[in-house]
């Protein structure tokens, strides 16, 4: 008995829990398949009433509780908000199951947003309960159950339709019943204690955090330091000058006070300091424009697929392309790691050259009007976003402390969904335009060319007009490994 409640205390257990969770609300076997399982008998929808009326309310939705959810989940302190999503996304898949209709669809869509908004819960709750000091192994383990999840439940999928062991329905009553174990993962995590913006004045007053651990805000922050939260000081001025130092001295200044005004006015000081650095300027604002184009391209990818082979006539292979992009982005992601690219320098070169590779493999989806080169194609962009957001998200992490990036990643992700809601309402919605799938995606291949037009000129200035510098020391490849490693988290579902 004493050894169970030491392990209970220990963060091997929540960080199991969470695992738990994240491995068995991530197995959706048909996800792949959502546009044959929508247009065909089950549901009846056509085409057009599915991409022009139905998944736009998903964009809309998760823009619009975006905010107030990141602001309740540090207020709630995350568990809460852990749970409400299981049990949101248990809603979404009835719904999947036994609605019918636009309007039934568009609500589905609209809680699946809610689901999505959510997100932000699951690495926050585990920085909440887990000592600095075991922040790697904990995120390793935590994302790689995710990872796992995503890609049995597409082979899983693909091997359930291809040899028809399953129809859409069973399909589904599968996955409530790991969504069900998945609740049951979220109801049994410990409750944390302390929050990184409300409730922070917890500690300094002696109480405990998340592990039972008494200690005040400063051995918090130490703490953070040694477990490779925050760089080294003269670093990050290297990387992002003077963004961290005031960021942390608008911190130190505003963290004395647990009040709902106080945190907002932390926050937006926080946020102007930060966004008044030109690098970190530059690497989020092609994180949030290239992030609208790749949620536009793979919420509407299985649209242009039953456009160029329809399923009724083909046996479609979305699970299998879906683990095929899965793993070659995650190695590009893994692999960019080991470079020692100077991407300071050569960065928004990179960023306009492989953006425009991934226009290219748009077009050559487009107008090939071949399933394989679709197919082909969608791994290709998959992989190459994969690959320049870890370069870019490990830019700006690597000069910012964990509440600082936490804060720039979710206002890349806020822009990035405005983008997308302009686009969605413009071009895709019913109510705007209404294209046809076949334009869309020329559209999504033109928006890539100009970003890459617009990084690769710039770029070239930069280059070009860059004083030469002496040669500065290697990073330590610890700390830069937990850069990297952080900078992965926020990928999540669209991993």
């Amino acid at each position: 008995m004493e050894t169970l409640k030491h392990w209970m205390r220990d963060w091997k257990y929540p960080t199991a829990l969470l695992c738990i969770y994240g491995l068995f609300s991530t197995v959706k076997p048909l996800e792949p398949f959502l546009i044959p399982f929508l247009t065909g008998p089950d549901k009846n929808l056509t085409i057009e009433q599915v991409t022009n009326q139905i998944f736009p309310v998903w964009t809309y939705s998760y823009l619009a509780v975006l905010v107030p959810v990141f602001l309740l989940t540090d207020w709630l302190r995350y568990k809460p908000v852990v749970v409400f999503q299981c049990l949101v996304l248990f809603s979404t898949t009835a719904m999947l199951l036994w609605c019918n209709g636009v309007l039934e669809m568009q609500a589905m869509q609209f809680t699946y947003g809610v689901v999505t908004s959510c997100d932000v819960a699951y690495f926050t709750y585990l920085y909440s309960v887990v000592e600095s000091k075991h922040y790697l192994k904990a995120t390793s383990y935590c994302r790689t159950a995710q990872l796992l999840g995503y890609t049995v439940g597409s082979v899983l999928g693909q091997i359930l339709v291809s040899f028809e062991l399953m129809s859409y329905d069973n399909i589904l009553v599968f996955t409530l019943v790991l969504t069900g174990i998945a609740l049951i993962g979220s109801i049994l995590l410990p409750m944390p204690k302390t929050s990184m913006f409300f409730h922070q004045m917890r500690s300094a007053r002696g109480e405990t955090d998340g592990e039972g651990h008494v200690g005040t805000e400063e051995d918090l922050q130490s703490d953070g330091q040694k477990g490779g939260v925050e760089l080294d000081g003269a670093k990050r001025q290297q990387q992002i000058p003077e963004v961290s130092a005031e960021c942390d001295n608008t911190s130190a200044k505003s963290s004395k006070t647990g009040g709902c005004c106080d945190v907002l006015l932390r926050l937006w000081r926080d946020f102007l300091q930060c966004f008044s650095s030109r690098t970190l300027l530059v690497w989020s604002a092609w994180w949030a424009l290239a992030t609208c184009g790749y949620n536009q391209t793979v919420n509407y990818v299985q649209s242009l697929w039953d456009y160029v082979e329809p399923s009724s006539n083909f046996t479609v292979y979305n699970g299998g392309v879906e683990v095929l992009s899965n793993l070659f982005g995650a190695a590009a992601a893994y692999g960019i790691g080991f470079s020692s690219a100077d991407w300071s320098r050569w960065g928004e070169v990179a960023l306009g050259a492989l953006s425009a590779l991934e226009g290219g493999a748009l077009f050559a989806m487009v107008f090939s009007a071949n399933i394989w080169v679709c197919y082909c194609g969608y791994i290709i962009f998959k992989s190459l976003y994969m690959l320049l957001i870890t370069i870019a998200m490990f830019q700006i992490a690597a000069g910012l402390n964990m509440e600082r990036y936490a804060l720039v990643f979710g206002a890349n992700t806020f822009c990035a969904l405005v983008l997308q809601t302009i686009i969605t309402s413009v071009v895709v919605d019913s109510g705007g335009l209404g294209v046809d799938i076949v334009t869309q995606f020329t559209v999504y291949g033109t928006y890539f060319s100009i970003i890459a037009l617009i990084f690769f000129l710039s770029g070239l200035y930069t280059t070009m007009c860059r004083k030469p510098e002496t040669e500065t020391p290697r990073e330590n490849p610890e700390e830069t490994f937990k850069a990297e490693d952080d900078a992965q988290i926020i990928i999540g579902t669209k991993f």
